[in-house]
């Protein structure tokens, strides 16, 4: 939970400085946070997909939208983070956490310079489904269900390094 707080909430207030627009870098913060649950709420509490994919997803809306972003490239931005990263793993927050966050940090910038710059992924590219909200519903789906015995095989990987 913190690791996700952090990648939501540091990118975009880094991104974004200036002491005079400190309302706009709330808001910003506020629409990372609160995508950042959207998206974790349909995969559930124990998964073996990993939250800061969906935080970094989050802090990628959040600084599109300090670049006066539209509602149109905060929704492609996150659908482009989503697809780039959807198929990484948690593996239980080890050492390997804090580059899998600066990952999904980067992967959220790139999803946002990708739409800026007329590139995005479409609907069957992978996980992409028609809009953003079917998108977050396949990850959904993928983290809840799909996941389930990768969940279970990474348990058993790491008693057995005991």
């Amino acid at each position: 939970y913190m690791a996700t707080h952090i990648t939501t909430t540091v990118p975009p207030v880094h991104m974004h400085m200036d002491i005079f627009e400190t309302y706009r870098a709330f808001l910003a913060l506020v629409l990372s946070n609160l995508t950042a649950i959207y998206i974790k709420t349909g995969i559930g509490t124990l998964s073996a997909f990993c939250g800061a994919v969906s935080a970094g997803a989050a802090a990628g809306a959040g600084i599109a939208y300090l670049h006066d972003g539209t509602y149109e490239e905060i929704q492609h931005t996150i659908v482009n983070t989503l697809a780039i990263l959807s198929g990484t793993i948690c593996d239980g927050a080890k050492a390997s956490c804090a580059a899998k966050i600066a990952a999904s940090v980067d992967a959220g910038i790139m999803g946002y310079y990708m739409y800026k710059n007329k590139q995005q992924f479409y609907a069957g590219d992978g996980i992409v489904a028609h809009s953003v909200d079917e998108t977050i519903q396949n990850i959904g789906t993928l983290g809840s269900q799909g996941m389930l015995q990768t969940n279970d095989k990474i348990i058993e990987m790491m008693i057995s390094c005991d």
